[in-house]
């Protein structure tokens, strides 16, 4: 049923997909003197509203915990992104962000969107729904075989 081939492409195609991704995400990365990690952090704040904390972006983005500290400590900095309390709860900080990143994320998410639409080009909404379902069950496979190891 599978072979090494179709696995290839696979692997083909991520790599591909993320050289459009960075191609067309970094000179946003300049244009607002940021760094990726900190456009990548307000990006999956702004497209992730019930993942707000840093365990949330490190286990999800698998990123590494020294980087997404210091990216925050930065965004803070920069007035882009505050932490705060919930009432009730002293020992998890939630992240929220700032009306001055909001210029920041409206460009990253208009570029994301654009990947979007070089990379599904000529999909129906059928194909796209297909896809989706086919990508929730190999991230669900991926998760599970990690589990294992």
């Amino acid at each position: 049923m599978f072979n090494l081939l179709m696995l290839a492409q696979f692997r083909s195609n991520s790599t591909l997909t993320k050289k459009i991704y960075d191609h067309t995400m970094n000179p946003l990365c300049g244009l607002y003197h940021i760094t990726r990690m900190e456009l990548d952090i307000m990006l999956f704040l702004a497209n992730n509203p019930d993942y707000d904390t840093a365990t949330d972006i490190i286990e999800q983005k698998r990123f590494t915990k020294s980087h997404v500290s210091s990216s925050l400590k930065t965004l803070e900095e920069k007035g882009y992104l505050e932490r705060a309390f919930r009432s009730g709860n002293r020992k998890t900080v939630h992240l929220k962000l700032l009306p001055a990143s909001e210029s920041i994320v409206a460009a990253g998410q208009k570029a994301q969107n654009q990947v979007f639409e070089k990379i599904f080009a000529g999909f129906s909404p059928q194909e796209i729904a297909a896809l989706e379902k086919i990508s929730a069950k190999i991230s669900t496979n991926i998760q599970n075989s990690l589990k294992e190891v």
